[in-house]
């Protein structure tokens, strides 16, 4: 029970990595704000989850890209269950299109949620943080995209900004004793990747992973689970790739 008495958000919590991180949060003790933006069941299952293991939760929606719903979900949170002390910023997009085709609404789109969003929610969450006097953890969802996507060059672009953010933010933040690290997923068995791609599409990348298969979301949510936990208690502004040798940096 690494997190017990803890409190925790998880933005984009409804589905896949989110969902697999929030269960793995409470699993280890904390209590979690389960923020979705248009997927009220499935928030409301992975809540159900939450509590049959014995642990409060709240259901939230809110557009991370917007400053104001950001602080009405942070706001909720510390009302329903108190002072976050781990924020995950997980919502992201990524639609696929080519370079040349590209429109301004979409990389407006993308760098709005993915990287924007994760600003938004760090700010009001370590604000939060400051407020009640403790230290926190934040663990941001950078991407193995980081080192280019032809069919995503704004969520390429949004993560790669997301590691910026991250290590500025460490910096910012260590007076405060928040801690500010970031996991870089590869091909993993969610909904995501099926977006623009063919199961065999998908079979074929698997197979050129070094360790012959794509990650599983609680393999992910395993890494965010130590981030959040006084086991990574000196470590601030780091990168962990999980994506099986695929991409090492």
């Amino acid at each position: 029970m690494r997190l017990s008495r803890k409190v925790a958000l998880v933005t984009g919590a409804q589905q896949g990595i989110g969902r697999a991180i929030a269960v793995a949060l409470a699993r280890e003790g904390a209590d979690v704000g389960i923020n979705f933006l248009d997927d009220p069941g499935g928030a409301d299952r992975v809540a159900g989850e939450v509590r049959g293991l014995g642990r409060k939760a709240i259901t939230v929606k809110g557009d991370v890209a917007r400053a104001r719903e950001v602080e009405a979900m942070v706001a909720a949170v510390v009302a329903a269950l108190g002072p976050p002390d781990v924020l995950v910023n997980n919502a992201g997009v990524f639609p696929r299109s080519e370079f040349l085709e590209l429109p301004e609404r979409e990389w407006d789109h993308v760098l709005g949620v993915n990287l924007k969003g994760s600003f938004l929610c760090a700010q009001a969450a370590a604000r939060a943080m400051v407020a009640a006097g403790r230290p926190g953890a934040i663990v941001n969802i950078s991407s193995s995209a980081i080192r280019g996507d032809a069919r995503g060059v704004h969520y390429s672009a949004s993560k790669a900004g997301v590691l910026g953010l991250t290590r500025a933010m460490a910096l910012a933040l260590a007076p405060h004793r928040i801690r500010v690290n970031a996991i870089a997923p590869g091909l993993t068995d969610t909904r995501q990747p099926r977006y623009g791609n063919t199961e065999e599409q998908i079979a074929a990348r698997a197979r050129e992973i070094p360790l012959g298969r794509m990650a599983q979301p609680d393999e992910i949510a395993r890494i965010a689970v130590f981030l959040a936990s006084d086991d990574a208690g000196m470590m601030t502004g780091e990168l962990i790739h999980v994506n099986g040798g695929a991409y090492m940096a």
